[in-house]
């Protein structure tokens, strides 16, 4: 049987605050709250986003459609006055206002925390290097239900257009894999 090979370790990176924006992918009462692997990266949300918001980083949220309106971000994480929150499908690009908002304040760098590494993570991360976007994602910060789902979602989101299989350190329009502890502001 084939196997999906290991990703390259997370490497450290430094941020602009000012080009940069962090953005919270689907961390909600619906998506997050039945899955004890959602739930389980929650306290390095909650720190990335709380040194985020100290360093003046942008910080947006997403999340899924819900038969009811928009669902509820986690109080852990909850959105501020004046957050982006767009509502979308797994591509939180696709018929949102997500580049508007970022375009707006001149952001170059997103760097991605949230829920699914095989699906949000994979394919917001996929369109933003589409839209010539720099992207960061902090590994330690997002989850699947499936260990074997967290694989897939490194590889892909690693070997995508503009690939960066051997996780260079901010690759221009591709994706860096880091970690919370290794992603700095300044």
């Amino acid at each position: 049987m084939e196997q999906i090979p290991a990703s390259p370790p997370p490497v450290a990176v430094r941020l602009d605050p000012k080009t940069t924006t962090l953005v919270v992918l689907d961390i909600t009462e619906q998506t997050c709250r039945p899955q004890a692997n959602c739930i389980g990266i929650l306290p390095k949300i909650v720190d990335l986003v709380a040194r985020a918001r100290a360093a003046g980083v942008m910080v947006a949220y997403t999340s899924g459609y819900a038969a009811s309106g928009v669902p509820a971000v986690l109080p852990e994480v909850a959105p501020e006055p004046g957050d982006a929150v767009v509502q979308g499908p797994q591509n939180k690009f696709f018929n949102s206002t997500l580049d508007d908002a970022l375009r707006k304040r001149r952001i170059e760098t997103i760097l991605f925390a949230g829920w699914r590494a095989n699906g949000s993570v994979l394919y917001t991360s996929s369109a933003a290097t589409n839209l010539r976007y720099t992207v960061v994602v902090a590994d330690d910060a997002i989850s699947a239900p499936e260990p074997f789902q967290m694989a897939i979602g490194r590889y892909q989101i690693l070997n995508q257009l503009n690939g960066n299989p051997t996780n260079e350190p901010l690759k221009e329009w591709g994706v860096t894999l880091s970690r919370t502890d290794l992603i700095t502001f300044a």
